[in-house]
């Protein structure tokens, strides 16, 4: 019997790995795209039951929340700004795609387009940029927020966080 101990007790651990790991997959139904979103608009996002499209993070918290929609309808969720355009550099409709993002200042969602991007706030994924509808001293435009993500030009970036952070 002493024999068979440490057999029986490798087979009732693996048995209960398996079992957590069946429940949670059971659990967990995260959305990380819808489709058929013709109208363009900005979708109701559910905290802990949708995903990041582009670090696959859950989405727990609405503030720098944005999505990305593409000509087709469909519409992908992100968490932090700097997702999407990390996401959205190489898609062939980047150009076309509507954004939208949660404004810091309103709550609401605004186009990220015509937003006003902060450089210095903390993110989920440490990008720093918080939009908001309303422009204020040290805030930039679209094109500049996107240009920093992609040269690495952000809170994610030592020596840029350490700058920005000191101004």
């Amino acid at each position: 019997m002493k024999k068979y101990t440490p057999v029986f007790m490798i087979f009732v651990f693996v048995v209960i790995i398996v079992g957590v790991f069946l429940s949670l997959g059971k659990v967990q139904n995260m959305v990380v795209i819808k489709k058929g979103n013709l109208e363009k608009i900005p979708l109701d996002i559910e905290v802990g039951k949708y995903q990041d499209s582009f670090c696959g993070m859950v989405i727990n918290d609405l503030g720098y929340v944005s999505e990305v929609i593409a000509p087709d309808g469909k519409t992908w969720f992100f968490h932090d700004h700097g997702d999407f355009v990390e996401w959205l550099e190489d898609k062939s409709f980047k150009d076309s795609a509507v954004i939208w993002v949660m404004s810091r200042d309103t709550h609401k969602w605004i186009d990220a387009k015509k937003a006003f991007y902060s450089v210095n706030e903390i993110t989920p994924m440490g990008y720093g940029f918080g939009a908001y509808e309303h422009k204020k001293d040290g805030f930039i435009d679209f094109d500049e927020m996107r240009l920093r993500t992609l040269r690495g030009e952000n809170m994610t970036n030592p020596k840029i966080r350490k700058k920005l952070l000191e101004q």
